[in-house]
């Protein structure tokens, strides 16, 4: 289960009514089916580099459960992997044109029922690679840095409406993501997936305090929190879920 599934777990266990995208129509239907057992659960396909789809997707969230007053923005790639002289522009706009521009698209659509109801929350899934750097990630590095910034600039600008904007950054959570960069270190190293963890926590993330991959409980716990009436005086913030894997304060 990822970051996206739990938080809409959580979500649902607390109350609210949840409506829940992704490109991928099978994972989509068979994550609705079981978040579904016990709740009642929307689901709709769309791409976030589709204006179309995004329209289509606010015109069927508002034909079954009206305006949202919660947007939490968690599509996005890992990106194409090297070195900078390594990279063409593909690999450039690519990782862009999903995790920053996907993230534009979404909130220009959303955004009026946001600042309608007086009351409204936002929460963009940056990582800690926004302010540390790893140099065979710089196209993903840059696009969670900008997420940031927009965050930030966001939090500003609709403050006045109600509607509070934070971004939460984990850093090596249990995911199909991390999986990936740990099945590559695993076949790398010659040595099995529990091995490969050891290294990257040696050798990658020196300051993560943990010793440990987090769980995605622990990082959709501080998404819900964000979306709740108890971080009602929390806005502009970046919330690090991240085991002490930034170094610097």
């Amino acid at each position: 289960m990822g970051i996206g599934k739990e938080t809409a777990r959580q979500l649902l266990e607390e109350g609210a009514t949840v409506v829940i995208t992704d490109i991928k129509e099978s994972e989509l239907e068979e994550a609705a089916n079981e978040l579904g057992a016990s709740h009642t659960v929307y689901a709709y396909p769309a791409d976030t580099t589709s204006t179309e789809d995004l329209k289509n997707l606010h015109t069927y969230v508002k034909e079954q459960v009206g305006e949202i007053d919660i947007l939490v923005q968690n599509a996005g790639i890992a990106g194409e992997q090297g070195l900078f002289h390594e990279l063409d522009d593909d690999a450039w706009t690519n990782t862009m044109e999903i995790n920053l521009f996907g993230s534009v698209r979404v909130v220009r659509e959303f955004l009026p029922d946001l600042r309608n109801g007086g009351w409204g929350r936002i929460v963009f899934l940056a990582s800690e690679n926004a302010v540390l750097p790893y140099k065979e990630e710089l196209p993903y590095n840059c696009t969670k840095a900008a997420l940031l910034s927009f965050s930030k600039g966001l939090s500003k600008t609709y403050a006045s409406d109600g509607l509070l904007v934070n971004a939460v950054s984990p850093a090596f959570i249990e995911s199909a993501m991390t999986d990936m960069l740990v099945e590559d270190k695993a076949k790398e190293e010659d040595v099995s997936f529990e091995e490969a963890i050891d290294i990257i926590l040696k050798e990658q993330k020196v300051h993560l305090e943990l010793k440990r991959r987090g769980k995605v409980e622990e990082a959709a716990s501080v998404i819900v929190f964000l979306c709740s009436d108890q971080a009602s005086f929390v806005t502009g913030s970046n919330y690090r879920v991240d085991g002490g894997a930034v170094g610097t304060i």
